[in-house]
């Protein structure tokens, strides 16, 4: 009932921006008090700000705004991908939104499971997660993104080797495949999949209608989305060989 409150407050602050209590817990149909409690604690993840009787949603443009839009859908998304990952298994995960909450979802359900990211955000988002293990790589740190990009992350990737690197993506076309909109988060990602077995993107079927600027350049494995895709983005993604796992 808690997460569902949880997604509930954050579909009405996406469409809203800022919203007062009285009227958040009048839309749920519960208390003040446990709508306080339920923003206390979004507060304390990052996602939303509280201020005198308001509940604020932050900036669409920073990764605490982007988890709101859409939270439910992003969350089960992330659930689907979590199932491509067994305990005790060290995985790569990149930044965004939907990448941040598959880290979460990893680390309550996959017992001993290890998270390597260079995303500061999302180790700091799942720090409280019990059991939480992260290894975080350095670089040069994006303040906006929250991300370390840059020759010293492509040194510290070499360290390792996993089965699973999961990204999230800004676009896609049949032509250029997957794409982002930072050719430095873009090539961080490019040598993190160098030491890794398969690249599975995570992302909202939203993003297919979108190009993007910098193709990945990358053989992804498979993609993890919503059940928004089209028949013929779905065939042409299953042409290129990538698995597609699509949900409601």
């Amino acid at each position: 009932m808690k997460r569902a409150r949880e997604s509930q407050i954050l579909e009405l602050l996406s469409q809203w921006g800022r919203m007062e209590v009285t009227v958040l817990a009048q839309r749920l149909g519960v208390s003040q008090v446990t709508v306080r409690k339920d923003l206390d604690a979004l507060e304390e993840r990052g996602i939303l700000r509280r201020e005198h009787g308001f509940a604020v949603l932050g900036s669409p443009d920073d990764v605490n705004g982007r988890l709101a839009v859409h939270y439910e859908e992003k969350r089960r998304i992330a659930q689907r991908a979590a199932e491509l990952v067994s305990p005790g298994e060290t995985v790569m995960i990149e930044s965004g939104s939907c990448c941040a909450l598959l880290a979460e979802e990893i680390a309550q359900s996959k017992p001993g499971a290890t998270i390597i990211t260079n995303s500061a955000f999302i180790a700091s988002y799942i720090r409280r997660a019990e059991g939480a293990r992260v290894v975080l790589l350095g670089g040069d740190f994006q303040n906006d993104s929250q991300v370390m990009v840059g020759p010293i992350l492509k040194v510290c990737a070499r360290q390792f080797y996993v089965e699973h690197l999961f990204v999230g993506a800004d676009g896609w076309s049949r032509e250029l495949g997957f794409a982002g909109s930072d050719h430095l988060r873009v090539q961080a990602v490019r040598d993190m999949a160098e030491h890794a077995g398969q690249v599975v993107v995570v992302t909202e079927s939203g993003k297919f209608a979108q190009r993007g600027t910098v193709p990945l350049n990358l053989t992804v494995s498979a993609v993890v989305t919503d059940g928004g895709l089209t028949q013929e983005q779905a065939a042409a993604l299953e042409g290129a060989d990538i698995q597609v796992c699509q949900g409601q």
